[in-house]
């Protein structure tokens, strides 16, 4: 676990003459209008949400910042709560920092206590979001920065300092710390409304669901298992897949659909190289039934333009025909090494390397269809009365609820 405060091992921990808190910097959510106060209260809903496994917090929103406070709470305790808000979108930095009083004494004290046993260069940055303060920022700067030089010894360094001491005068109290942890940035989850992931075992889907969800959509996951001709593999993959992802919302429900006799059915139409293509019709025919009684407004998929054979712009097209509720493709315009990049940020990549039998490729053509016509899919659906057999589908899921921390499954 990354540290909050930077500070070498070895430094003593002293609580300063305040109190230890969690100052969080929003992102591109002060920039929002007349509405931006609804983006706020939902941006607190869930950061108590993603808190509370830890402690009960109160969150105080100011112009711009959040304060994250626990009474009596110790510093270990506050580090973990730094850290857990890292996931929450909407954040951009958390900062573990000490509330002080609103007074110069405070605040020398709090910087000499922050500052001591490091080493190297620093600098001091002070903001007055209070401008009754007596000192401006660069008095405050000065006037810090020199304190600690005379006490330490330390250089001051104003550009790419070692170690950066932040002073912010706000309200009631003045916040000091030293370094912070980034977050994710984005919005509220559940902001944007709600979603359905078509989520696969692989690398792509947890993807694609992770970069909606940073723009506000609070997402459900369906999954497709070959079952009863695969093993419970793919199950396994995808339901540690939504427990690591459900870290980002809370709250995350899981379906799977067993389609292997689907599937067998398809290849029994004579579907031949548009078996891959229609059964991702298929797929979607279900996830609209589903998203429908969830009251999802749009599915999500993993697609990312020319990355395999079947992933054409013709065969998107013919997708695109099979339901009526928009599908988000966030990847389309990715290759794989972007997307493996953004999956090991978000620790997805290994999970998703484990190995299991893809219903996708159970029963599938040696040879897909690239060119796939709308007309033909068409006809072997009318064959096969696909929309009783999506219903029917959807009526078959099971319902599973991962929660991010828990292992017990």
């Amino acid at each position: 676990m990354t540290t909050l405060d930077t500070a070498p091992a070895g430094v003593r921990e002293t609580p300063v003459d305040g109190e230890p808190c969690v100052l969080l910097k929003l992102g591109e959510v002060v920039l929002k209008g007349k509405n931006r106060e609804l983006f706020e209260r939902r941006l607190a809903d869930n950061v108590r949400l993603a808190c509370r496994p830890i402690a009960r917090v109160d969150v105080i929103r100011r112009h711009g910042v959040f304060i994250v406070r626990r009474q009596d709470a110790d510093l270990a305790t506050m580090d973990r709560i730094a850290q857990r808000i890292t996931d929450v979108m909407g954040i951009v930095w958390a900062h573990r920092a000490w509330r002080v009083g609103k007074d110069l004494a405070s605040v020398e004290r709090a910087a000499l206590e922050l500052m001591d046993g490091r080493t190297g260069t620093f600098a001091v940055r002070s903001k007055r979001r209070d401008k009754r303060f007596p000192m401006t920022s660069t008095e405050l700067d000065r006037h810090i920065g020199a304190l600690v030089a005379a006490r330490y010894g330390q250089p001051v360094r104003l550009k790419a300092p070692d170690h950066t001491l932040s002073i912010e005068v706000d309200r009631d109290e003045v916040f000091v710390f030293s370094g912070g942890l980034p977050g994710q940035g984005g919005l509220p989850v559940g902001m944007s409304g709600r979603a359905l992931v078509l989520m696969s075992g692989g690398i792509d889907s947890p993807v694609a669901a992770y970069r909606m969800m940073r723009r506000g959509l609070r997402v459900d996951y369906l999954h497709f298992s070959g079952m009863p001709f695969t093993g419970p593999e793919s199950i396994y993959k995808a339901y540690a897949l939504v427990r690591e992802l459900d870290k980002f919302q809370g709250g995350s429900r899981l379906f799977v659909v067993p389609f292997g006799k689907a599937q067998q059915q398809i290849k029994s139409s004579g579907a031949d190289r548009l078996a891959v293509i229609a059964q991702r019709r298929l797929m979607l025919r279900t996830g609209e039934v589903l998203a429908r009684r969830l009251r999802g407004a749009a599915l999500i998929t993993g697609d990312a333009l020319g990355q395999v054979s079947s992933q054409t712009l013709t065969n998107i097209t013919a997708l695109d025909d099979a339901v009526e509720l928009p599908i988000l493709r966030p990847l389309v315009g990715m290759d794989k090494v972007e997307i493996m990049d953004q999956a090991r940020r978000i620790r997805t990549l290994t999970i998703s390397e484990l190995p299991d039998e893809d219903c996708c490729t159970l029963l599938a053509p040696r040879r897909a269809e690239t060119k796939a016509k709308i007309d033909d899919l068409r006809q072997i659906e009318k064959r096969l009365d696909v929309g009783e057999l999506a219903d029917q589908l959807a009526a078959s899921v099971q319902e599973h609820r991962p929660v991010y921390g828990d292992t017990s499954t």
